[in-house]
């Protein structure tokens, strides 16, 4: 194999993983897995996933859970959706697993992000709205300081 060969190859399987992953932005309220987005770019889902946490430094499900945990903050600062349909809106299935995964990006339980972030972002450009409330990936919540009194 020449060094010409193994370059084509490894820019066609990036050009894969970003389909997969923009297939992930758009679709990520729908019930997706990575058997079918493996499915979907002709790859194993043990390959896919390796490849996918090289790439962007998470694995494909870990991403699919973060899209739809940014989504659920955006539908939470609104105010008017409990909880509840947030969490179906978003494409989870369990409203545990949701809180568990909310709570672990986030900081704080989706219950107390809706009571405390609904007026937080209230004037700031939706643009800038969405780089301040992104959710910080893998599991580097801040810890809340434990109380003293």
């Amino acid at each position: 194999m020449t060094s010409r060969t193994t370059t084509a190859q490894y820019l066609r399987d990036l050009a894969r993983l970003r389909r997969v992953r923009d297939r992930i932005d758009r679709e990520y309220a729908q019930p997706l897995d990575v058997e079918s987005l493996a499915r979907g770019v002709h790859m194993s889902a043990g390959h896919l996933s390796r490849e996918f946490r090289l790439a962007y430094g998470e694995p494909p499900y870990g991403y699919l859970m973060t899209r739809r945990i940014e989504r659920a903050m955006a539908l939470l600062r609104r105010g008017d959706l409990s909880v509840t349909d947030v969490c179906f809106a978003v494409g989870c299935s369990s409203l545990g697993t949701f809180s568990t995964r909310f709570t672990e990006l986030v900081g704080v339980p989706p219950s107390v992000y809706r009571r405390e972030a609904a007026g937080a972002t209230t004037g700031m450009p939706s643009c800038v709205a969405k780089q301040v409330t992104r959710p910080i990936r893998n599991r580097e919540a801040r810890v809340p300081a434990p109380s003293l009194a």
